[in-house]
């Protein structure tokens, strides 16, 4: 019982223990917002990856897409001979029925030599989506969708009259069938959350195509010059014309498509007079855009019109920035790439299961060399080890901070020991054992590091909780920004306290903080009572 008397007692007239108590309440809290910090980004950046991404990817190099063929060649019957005769072609095509409805499934050429006949079916994108789901590992997935992915440029006209253009990555998809793999639909402006998005203007987009239309008749040709702004054009290669942007553009026509650009694609930031970030619209949904790309076989420039239909906003700048969705048909024909695809994403039933028997089959299914098949973890691992790596880095780093504390309880410990000299003899003359005396001092340092990681628990989850308030004051009050929005992925910073982290934290902090004062408590423990007294 005197044990814990002592304890107590040292702990409320020592006020040089306090410092300890600072140090452990500084380390906890600080490796507590830390952790709260890097696995909330790391958790909210798997999350916009996943939804960006779908389970598995299949994609390959090659410009003009992915080429299944099926060949077969048997013997002719003797009608067959009398009816083909020799060095016959035949092409016709194959359907399968999907969703209710024949789709095109592979384009059949047969040809015979008067003696046998060679089939060759040639599997269009739906074709190869279904063999992928009747397959050995079909039971295994839930939707499979075939999509376009290269490189483009985007042209406009700003509110100048003058054309902008930016790189972009240009995506063909049906997006039923991508938001079937993802969550596409989720991170779209208009029809967000929506199971059947589509590339339709809406009333008000048609009413701004026939503003559109209005104004070009007014200002064409004029340009409005402004003193602000530069109007220097940069002159654009000569393989590539300059695409004249439609001056009577009208109601849009049946040829013309609708387009998903990034959020900040069609945005744009600037800081006003008081200093704040203001966002203004560069890109209105209906205004006309030129999207220039190469083609899929001979890789000469090919564009096409389309006007703006949506918004992507995934928060993540490298999407928003840069990712820009059209129809898949339409890609298909301003590529010169009839039923054909890049790329196919798929969805599985299980995905911590199954995907590794799903990729092994996928890569005996697609020609070698040709197909690269990945999760979407291993096409994102790069950036996600990184993070892992930094956390962990950080996480040791910062136990030094705890380590600091430690090592001034062993300071403190040895100072308090040297002062009761006296009365440690005194107590171990009436008959204290030296365990006894040694749990005075370990209790001590067990009791600094339970209230330190107390406080600093407590201090640590409240500045994760209000982590984003205490950045807007800090910025406002050092005209710094701390956390910029256009360098981070995110708009806020992400948080998500892990429990477990929480209590290993805790249990390290009380384990460094008992394990420097086992030395002080050691050495006061083998203190001879006779000796002590005898000198005091």
């Amino acid at each position: 019982m005197y044990k814990l008397l002592l304890c107590v007692r040292y702990l409320q007239t020592r006020y040089l223990a306090f410092i300890c108590i600072v140090s452990v309440m500084l380390g906890v809290a600080t490796l507590i917002v830390v952790n709260a910090v890097m696995s909330g980004f790391s958790t909210k950046l798997k999350d916009r990856l996943h939804g960006v991404l779908s389970d598995v990817v299949v994609d390959t190099d090659r410009p003009d897409g992915f080429e299944i063929v099926r060949e077969a060649t048997r013997d002719l019957t003797a009608d067959e001979a009398k009816k083909f005769g020799a060095d016959t072609r035949m092409i016709r095509g194959g359907s399968i029925e999907v969703s209710r409805q024949q789709t095109p499934h592979a384009l059949v050429i047969e040809t015979t030599d008067g003696k046998t006949l060679t089939t060759r079916r040639h599997l269009t994108p739906a074709g190869i989506a279904h063999e992928i789901q009747t397959g050995p590992v079909g039971d295994k997935i839930e939707a499979v969708t075939p999509t376009i992915e290269t490189f483009a440029v985007l042209q406009f006209r700003d509110d100048y009259n003058r054309i902008v253009a930016k790189p972009v990555r240009l995506i063909g998809i049906d997006p039923e069938g991508r938001t079937a793999v993802g969550g596409f639909s989720e991170y779209l402006t208009r029809q967000k959350d929506s199971p059947h998005p589509n590339f339709d203007l809406t009333p008000e987009a048609l009413q701004r195509v026939e503003w559109n239309r209005r104004r070009h008749d007014r200002e064409a040709p004029q340009v409005v010059q402004s003193k602000a702004v530069a109007t220097t054009i940069p002159p654009l290669p000569d393989a590539i014309p300059e695409p004249k942007m439609d001056v009577d553009v009208g109601i849009p026509k049946p040829k013309m498509h609708g387009v998903i650009v990034g959020h900040s694609l069609a945005h744009f930031r600037y800081h006003n007079k008081e200093g704040q970030m203001v966002e203004e619209v560069a890109l209105s949904p209906g205004d006309n855009v030129i999207l220039t790309t190469a083609g899929g076989e001979d890789l000469k420039p090919v564009w096409g019109s389309f006007y703006v239909a949506d918004y992507l906003k995934t928060e993540m700048s490298e999407y928003d920035q840069s990712y820009v969705y059209v129809p898949l048909e339409q890609l298909q024909s301003i590529r010169g790439m009839a039923d054909r695809a890049t790329a196919f994403q798929l969805r599985l039933k299980n995905y911590d299961r199954d995907k590794a028997a799903v990729c092994e089959e996928l890569r005996k299914y697609f020609p070698h060399r040709e197909a690269k098949v990945a999760t979407w973890e291993e096409l994102q691992g790069p950036l996600l080890s990184a993070i892992e790596v930094e956390r962990s880095i950080l996480n040791i780093l910062l136990f030094m901070i705890v380590g600091v504390a430690g090592f001034s309880i062993l300071a403190i410990f040895t100072m308090i020991v040297s002062e009761k000299y006296r009365d440690i003899g005194i107590m171990k003359s009436l008959g204290a054992s030296s365990w006894g005396v040694m749990s005075i001092f370990l209790g001590y340092g067990l009791l600094l590091g339970t209230v330190g990681c107390g406080l600093g628990t407590a201090l640590g989850l409240t500045i994760t909780r209000y982590i984003n308030e205490i950045e807007a004051f800090l910025t406002r009050q050092t005209g710094a920004a701390l956390f910029p929005k256009d360098v981070y992925y995110f708009k806020e910073i992400p948080t998500n306290v892990e429990w477990l982290t929480v209590v290993g934290v805790n249990l390290g902090a009380v384990l460094i903080a008992s394990t420097f004062s086992l030395l002080p408590a050691w050495r006061a423990a083998t203190l001879q009572p006779v000796r002590a007294l005898r000198f005091e």
